[in-house]
């Protein structure tokens, strides 16, 4: 689809000047780069996840749009995905994949003339351009992507990255949509406040308590009705993402990770206390290693423990900041002395928090492995 604020049709374009927000994201992106790399399994209903075996506790990455189509989806569970499509291909994650050909698309974008880009994960990013016309634009963007990776995209314009990010879904796949103040609720007006970038089923679900159900009725909340229930930051926060509002400007300023993390799924649950000790120490190695290569200390630690069935806990511990691999070994231990004895384990994962630089931007990326 292409079009500017759902008419299908583009608006005639101004001799104008101005700053737009592109919003790239790559196609079906991890089930795109398998099929490059195997050729024959285009077309095909495409699973990836875990080891790829779908007998173990895993969860879907990425689903090809042939496997979609039976409702398999991100972060559904392996084996029920494997249920919904028995014919699928089912295929392990491989990160050092996706992240060269994220890396080669990364690239392209910056080497676009006049883009700013902001990076937001393995399949996403934010350009920044000023241009009369942004369709054109994305056009060219979309071509660029395609002769260097192979890889198709879909692009969102709009006049704030809110607006840019929301446009996108619009345009799926492969396509393009603009969204703008004039034309943001005669499109997002009606729909449901979980249509929206940031608001999931708990926020949505505690809108619809306030009387809050669309996009449009957050847009004209109360805003001492959203402070009450949300708090003094995220209160305006939310009526103005139903307004579509925020920043217009992209920040190429590089992402600078808070912290580093790293968890399992287990295939059988870990019951005895040496066993849960020894898979905490094989999962803090790999964040150890991770936090060595940013050379900042360590100020905080998280341990996730998901009990049998599917209780999951998280204990959290400050620590001063500090380079000793020994400390924070030993602080990590101190966690799984809280952990409740004698409860079978299904999922460990253990996460550091570090000393931020002071010009930092901070974040992380969730499909690099944050959380």
């Amino acid at each position: 689809m292409e079009g500017v604020g759902g008419c299908g049709q583009t608006d005639p374009m101004s001799d104008e000047t101005r700053a737009w927000v592109l919003h790239v994201d790559l196609d079906q992106f991890i089930a795109a780069v398998e099929v490059l790399r195997r050729p024959e399994l285009a077309g095909l209903p495409l699973i990836v996840g875990g080891r790829g075996e779908p007998g173990e506790r895993a969860v879907v990455s990425t689903a090809s749009y042939e496997a979609r189509a039976f409702g398999v989806g991100s972060g559904m569970p392996l084996r029920l995905a494997a249920r919904k499509v028995p014919d699928a291909v089912i295929l392990p994650v491989d990160r050092e994949a996706y992240e060269a050909a994220s890396d080669e698309v990364t690239a392209t974008l910056r080497a676009h003339p006049g883009a700013v880009v902001q990076v937001l994960g393995w399949d996403e990013a934010f350009v920044g351009l000023s241009v009369a016309d942004p369709e054109a634009s994305a056009r060219a963007l979309q071509a660029e992507v395609l002769e260097r990776t192979r890889l198709h995209c879909s692009v969102g314009i709009g006049d704030t990255l809110v607006r840019a990010k929301v446009a996108t879904g619009f345009g799926k796949p492969a396509g393009m949509f603009r969204l703008t103040a004039d034309t943001w609720l005669d499109v997002m007006g009606a729909r449901p406040t979980i249509d929206l970038w940031g608001v999931g089923k708990k926020v949505s679900a505690r809108l619809a308590g306030l009387g809050v159900e669309t996009v449009a009725q957050l847009a004209d909340a109360d805003p001492a009705a959203l402070v009450a229930e949300f708090g003094p930051k995220m209160g305006p926060w939310y009526r103005q993402l139903g307004q579509g509002g925020g920043t217009a400007v992209v920040d190429d300023t590089p992402w600078v990770a808070r912290g580093h993390s790293r968890e399992t799924t287990y295939p059988v649950d870990l019951g005895e206390r040496a066993a849960i000790l020894a898979a905490v120490d094989d999962l803090f190695d790999a964040v150890w290693a991770d936090v060595t290569g940013e050379g900042r200390p360590v100020v905080g630690l998280t341990l996730k423990v998901r009990y049998a069935p599917f209780t999951t806990k998280v204990f959290t511990k400050k620590i001063p900041a500090t380079s000793d691999r020994a400390e924070v070994a030993a602080r990590v231990r101190d966690l799984v002395d809280r952990m409740e004895p004698d409860r079978a384990v299904r999922l460990l994962g253990v996460r550091a928090e570090m000393t931020m630089p002071e010009d930092a931007r901070e974040g992380h990326t969730p499909t690099r492995g944050g959380w």
